[in-house]
């Protein structure tokens, strides 16, 4: 059994198509004209590259199809020289899309997913790797959760879960509140957080979540960022750029969080780690657009 990698991530890549430089966002019957476009891989992709490019040891767990969206995700992940022993392919297509028409601080999305695999890559990556910390790229609470975990804690890995979830996913529903408490760190965004909770007030919604979970994690965009763990609160700030495009932010400061707190940095260094990965990516379309390396993270903390 492998144990060479400080984390395994499992899920799905993305097709992103941005549409940026609107004037405004679309409107039924009215065709508004984007000054930019590009297309650029996305999902699970984002987090994966981004903690590959801070010297991260990285496996990503995803599956790929026949199609050209597929092949193209896939060509960008060869490029970047990530792992391919954990991909897997399948003789139809599997398409991830996602169209973005980005405004600098906010997006509206159109997406079309087909049906994933009965038994995702991810699954069968559990089998038979191990790893420091486990990276799951969204609020999953579906049946597969519970055997997950339990391959997890015996390889004491630790679970880390993003925030992103469908629009009803709430706290006091039962199989949400059960996902929440199994990882060890819950990373949603201050709108995310605020939905699971019913809370109107981020730090209301930050210490509800941190009732059920030993570590939680909230991104507010340009607002900066919070925590808390064990008792402690931290805050670091977002870093003073003019975003372009805000699309994988949340995956790349994800990475960036990750990276440091493998190090054993402190809370709230972690945090200034993700806004540094996070915020540098919002200066080209999406999440991997601009390679965010060590020596940015150097150069912006003191």
């Amino acid at each position: 059994m492998s144990d060479d990698f400080d984390v395994l991530v499992v899920g799905d890549y993305c097709l992103d198509l941005i549409f940026t430089g609107l004037t405004s966002l679309p409107e039924l019957g009215k065709e508004v004209v984007a000054r930019a476009f590009e297309q650029t891989p996305g999902g699970a992709y984002n987090t994966a590259v981004a903690l590959h490019r801070l010297g991260v040891r990285v496996a990503w767990a995803a599956d790929f199809g026949s199609d050209d969206f597929s092949q193209f995700v896939l060509a960008r992940a060869r490029g970047e020289g990530l792992e391919e022993g954990f991909f897997v392919h399948h003789d139809r297509p599997l398409r991830f899309v996602t169209v973005s028409a980005s405004l600098p601080r906010d997006r509206a999305f159109l997406a079309y997913y087909d049906p994933t695999p009965a038994v995702p890559a991810g699954v069968r990556a559990l089998v038979t790797t191990r790893a420091r910390t486990l990276y799951i790229p969204g609020l999953y609470a579906g049946p597969l959760l519970g055997a997950a975990l339990l391959m997890v804690r015996a390889r004491r890995m630790q679970v880390v879960m993003d925030g992103n979830s469908y629009e009803s996913a709430r706290l006091s529903m039962p199989r949400v509140r059960r996902a929440v408490s199994a990882v060890d760190v819950l990373m949603p965004n201050a709108d995310e957080a605020c939905r699971l909770t019913g809370e109107v007030d981020l730090l209301r919604a930050l210490g509800r979540l941190a009732e059920q979970t030993p570590c939680v994690v909230v991104k507010d965009g340009a607002g900066g960022a919070y925590a808390a763990e064990a008792g402690e609160m931290a805050y670091a700030p977002a870093l003073p750029v003019t975003p372009v495009d805000t699309t994988g932010a949340g995956d790349a400061f994800d990475a960036g969080f990750l990276a440091a707190r493998l190090e054993g940095k402190p809370l709230a260094e972690c945090l200034s780690w993700g806004n540094v990965v996070g915020g540098l990516s919002t200066l080209a379309a999406g999440g991997t657009g601009r390679t965010v390396t060590r020596a940015d993270i150097d150069a912006w903390l003191p």
